[in-house]
């Protein structure tokens, strides 16, 4: 009765909003990981970012709307590259995993914040955090400009998948952990065994001074680690492939998508190595309010 209910949802939608097939292939032409894909898989695509462009606010700061263009395709990208995360998943499990997104606002700049955090000591330490982009429980995607216009591409980086990839994370609480809702096929004993054995990896190397495969950014909380794989995932699924095997098939069954499949040849993908091209990025995320 409900897959009845949300086809005939999607009939009504359909007729009252014709899918905008000129600034789909725009919006395909201007972002690598869109124009990657499959024809079928870029077909539904389009039709879910279509509807995500309706169903959620995409808005920018005043600064940066007195001097950007906003377009048609720009909205049909950048809601794309949040739907990619749920493109293997059924139309009810994607907006089910994405009820928590409201609203996506991008910032002329990188913005700041102040932080207090608690050492193991009971010390409580003040600093000053910049950031990339950052998100909360029920609050907006916040993402900068900026880091916005360099994702997109196969790099390991993209902003927008890292702070949506926190909100499947927080599906099932009001912090990010690294243990977003599971399907009834993943172990949830499997899902902490593989992540916790990336965690360690990292934090050996970095206790070594060796260099980490993927950004060290995942070296500094579960739920960053959980959000930077899933950006390698998508952006650079072949380093993560390399890198930690188990954790990329882990993924491959958690997304339901073969990333690798559609992944460029390595030399097009990564002119730079992609655990040092990044260093100069925050993706600090604010997942408390």
């Amino acid at each position: 009765m409900l897959g009845q209910l949300l086809g005939l949802g999607g009939r009504r939608f359909e007729a009252r909003h014709p899918f905008p097939a000129d600034d789909w292939a725009e919006a395909r032409e201007r972002v690598a990981l869109l124009a990657a894909l499959p024809d079928a898989l870029a077909e539904r695509l389009g039709q879910r970012a279509w509807r995500f462009v309706h169903a959620k606010r995409l808005s920018l700061h005043p600064e940066l709307a007195a001097t950007t263009d906003f377009d048609p395709p720009a909205r049909l990208a950048l809601a794309a590259q949040a739907c990619l995360l749920t493109l293997g998943w059924e139309e009810q499990e994607h907006v089910e995993a994405f009820a928590n997104v409201h609203e996506i606002l991008i910032l002329p700049e990188a913005f700041r914040r102040r932080v207090e955090e608690m050492d193991e000591a009971g010390v409580v330490h003040e600093y000053v955090d910049e950031r990339a982009g950052e998100t909360s429980s029920q609050g907006p995607v916040v993402v900068a400009f900026p880091d916005l216009m360099e994702s997109g591409d196969f790099t390991g980086f993209n902003v927008l998948i890292h702070e949506l990839a926190h909100k499947l994370d927080l599906g099932n609480s009001q912090d990010v952990d690294g243990f977003p809702p599971l399907p009834r096929e993943i172990d949830p004993r499997e899902w902490h065994r593989v992540f916790m054995g990336v965690w360690e990896d990292l934090q050996s190397r970095l206790a070594h001074g060796e260099p980490t495969p993927i950004d060290d950014y995942a070296a500094t909380h579960p739920g960053e680690c959980f959000a930077v794989c899933c950006e390698h995932f998508f952006t650079a699924p072949d380093v993560l492939h390399a890198a930690y095997p188990e954790l990329h098939a882990l993924l491959v069954r958690y997304f339901r998508q073969d990333t690798l499949a559609r992944c460029p040849p390595a030399a097009a993908a990564h002119p730079g190595s992609a655990s040092t091209s990044r260093q100069s990025h925050d993706h600090s995320s604010d997942a408390s309010s």
